[in-house]
């Protein structure tokens, strides 16, 4: 789908570097200061979500797999997709995490 200037990911950066370069500077309140850190934090991963393509199946598809592990029949190649579905989020909600220990 194409999308008029701004893109929804201009609009999204945009805020977040208002609210790092104009408000952040300016709180002396300890909460309101992590609030507005909390929501920073929460339109990079908005960002990082609309940047990237969803890898993740559908949900009747982690269902079944989910039962078929409970069971103790995990199809060969388990591991390895959980492990990628995994850093796949992590790259969303938190990179430097996945960086740190991959």
């Amino acid at each position: 789908m194409s999308h008029d200037r701004p893109t929804p990911e201009e609009l999204v950066e945009a805020v977040r570097e208002f609210l790092e370069q104009e408000i952040l500077a300016g709180l002396d309140e300890h909460r309101l200061r992590f609030r507005t850190l909390v929501a920073m934090n929460a339109l990079g991963i908005a960002a990082r979500e609309l940047a990237t393509d969803d890898v993740t199946p559908p949900e009747a598809e982690q269902r079944a797999l989910a039962r078929q592990i409970r069971v103790g029949e995990a199809p060969d190649g388990t591991l390895a997709l959980l492990k990628e579905q995994v850093a796949a989020k992590l790259r969303i909600a938190s990179p430097r995490y996945l960086e740190r220990y991959s």
